[in-house]
């Protein structure tokens, strides 16, 4: 009995040092793979104009450009967000269920 429990044991880690081995080789290829494909993108970006290039300063212009419309954006509705919000939170219905009352005074009795 105390051999198998033994074998079992030295079956297991076993198992978990491949599965651990297993895990470094498909993290070392991984990283292979990524270092290949951003090489290949880095020399295509560099053949097309680079970073310096027209492209790159055009998407700038329009990354900056949408930037300010969502900022724009943001200061034209904020305060009406903030009017819903409040809104919504002075709402306060004071009715009370019908059935709440009457579970009430079961509990309670009626006084």
């Amino acid at each position: 009995m105390i051999f198998l429990r033994y074998y079992w044991s030295l079956r297991s880690t076993a198992r978990g040092d491949r599965m651990k081995q297993a895990q470094a080789d498909a993290d070392e290829l991984i990283a292979a793979y990524r270092r290949e494909q951003q090489d290949a993108f880095d020399k295509k970006v560099l053949l097309e104009g680079g970073s310096g290039g027209n492209a790159s300063a055009k998407l700038q212009a329009e990354t900056n450009k949408e930037i300010q419309i969502m900022q724009a954006q943001f200061q034209s509705n904020a305060q009406k967000a903030v009017d819903v919000l409040l809104s919504k939170c002075c709402e306060v219905s004071l009715e009370v269920p019908t059935a709440r009352v009457r579970s009430t005074q079961k509990l309670y009795g009626d006084n």
